[in-house]
């Protein structure tokens, strides 16, 4: 059974850091999309940031150019930067993976992904 853990998530103020992890366990997938995603309180999911398979990334205009994707391919480790945090930012942050998804699909948009963490939270303060 694949498994996606979470961690990282924390309070910071405003214009501070943080750095998400995301473990996978048993996920052998040599093709592989995996991104991360968020949902603030009464706010529907939003796509953040993914990595295909060829290593290009993709980020929500949100996030891009304080948030980077990365991953560790040797320890299996999903990794989310984040900096220049903002109030906006605070939400439940998901990681998610699949070695199923169409070419063009590995994108924030795209929300069928096959398998999902339950989250990590990020709140941040002004």
């Amino acid at each position: 059974q694949v498994q996606l853990v979470e961690s990282g998530g924390g309070s910071v103020q405003a214009g501070g850091s943080l750095r998400l992890s995301c473990a996978a366990f048993r996920y052998t997938y040599s093709s592989s999309c995996m991104g991360w995603f968020r949902q603030a309180p009464g706010k529907e999911r939003e796509g953040v940031a993914t990595l295909d398979s060829d290593g290009s990334t993709r980020y929500a205009d949100s996030v891009k150019g304080r948030f980077t994707i990365s991953k560790d391919y040797a320890k299996n480790i999903l990794y989310l930067q984040m900096n220049s945090l903002k109030p906006e930012d605070t939400a439940m942050y998901y990681c998610a993976a699949s070695g199923r998804v169409r070419v063009g699909y590995c994108r924030p948009g795209y929300y069928g992904l096959e398998y999902w963490g339950k989250g990590t939270l990020v709140t941040i303060s002004s």
